[in-house]
């Protein structure tokens, strides 16, 4: 099952339980119809309301000390948790069940953008960052890794035949990759198979590279060889692979840019890889990372510093 289409049931469910919540308010508390909506919609609203706060919790639980350059108060804690919550919703609830992988080409001889999405995720997770990579002339493709809760490695295979087209494509010889959460470790496993010279620039966006405690709640292969044993526990014996057989050169050409209050990857100096170029910044939530406008510009930052020498663009193509 796909990404999708299991979101679709998931949105067909909460309908039906709010449908449920509002026929029993008219019911048993007399209420209108419209007071019967507010009350299922709200019902369903608090319970992902609910679920996203003991995210929070649990990450918290697990969480690395916070430096003090990073640390918010109340205010900004507030204005984090609602920009995760209502981003998880928007995705989840609108994006990612209308997503469908694309391309798009701009005439450049720089290199283009390959988007990797997250666990549970799909290529919908890139609607706030697609919109600037086209402002830019940006040619970037979007691509879903299946099956949902498959092995980390077995996605290599498609990110391989993404990157040749992509580039192929673009006419290059190169480009650049950025993967949110699981994304980043696909993509490392992929260059541990492929290897990293077609890679111009690896930017992860909250990838748990020595794991996280949270995975321990996930289902799937992929899940379980994203866990970590522990705040101060080691990383599961998959990272320690991944890790050992990745050159120097290859951790040369990530980015990883992370937030001290990411919610599902904890402890939250997980995602700093020894050899790589750390980008962290705080007050922001792990969905929140794909829209975040600071986020953002790290990461437009990050693709034009490498794509400083691009020639003039030419006529734009779509290609779904």
């Amino acid at each position: 099952m796909s990404s999708r289409t299991l979101l679709r049931l998931v949105l067909l469910v909460q309908a039906l339980a709010a449908l449920g919540i509002g026929a029993a308010g008219v019911h048993w508390l007399d209420l209108d119809g419209w007071q019967a909506a507010a009350l299922g919609l709200g019902s369903v609203a608090l319970v992902r309301l609910a679920i996203n706060a003991n995210n929070f919790l649990m990450a918290a639980r697990a969480a690395s000390p916070t430096p003090p350059a990073f640390r918010i108060g109340q205010g900004a804690a507030l204005r984090m948790f609602w920009e995760e919550f209502s981003t998880s919703m928007l995705m989840t609830s609108w994006h990612m069940p209308r997503a469908r992988a694309r391309t798009r080409i701009h005439g450049s001889a720089a290199p283009p953008v390959l988007l990797v999405h997250g666990y549970g995720c799909n290529s919908g997770y890139w609607a706030y960052l697609a919109p600037r990579l086209n402002a830019a002339r940006i040619s970037h493709a979007t691509l879903d890794l299946e099956p949902l809760t498959g092995d980390i490695d077995g996605y290599a295979a498609r990110i391989e035949e993404a990157a040749r087209q992509l580039c192929a494509q673009a006419g290059t010889a190169q480009l650049i990759v950025v993967g949110h959460s699981m994304g980043g470790l696909a993509a490392r496993a992929w260059m541990r198979v492929h290897g990293a010279r077609q890679v111009a620039r690896l930017i992860t966006l909250g990838t748990p590279h020595h794991g996280t405690c949270l995975a321990a709640f996930g289902l799937g292969t992929n899940a379980g060889q994203m866990r970590r044993m522990g705040v101060a526990g080691p990383e599961c014996a998959w990272l320690s692979a991944l890790a050992g057989g990745e050159a120097s050169e290859a951790r040369a050409r990530i980015t990883s840019i992370y937030s001290h209050h990411d919610n599902i990857v904890a402890p939250q100096t997980s995602s700093e890889l020894p050899g790589a170029r750390n980008l962290a910044l705080g007050g922001v939530g792990h969905v929140a990372l794909g829209r975040d406008s600071r986020v953002l510009a790290m990461v437009m930052s990050e693709i034009e510093a490498v794509r400083a020498d691009r020639t003039a663009p030419v006529a734009t193509q779509h290609r779904d």
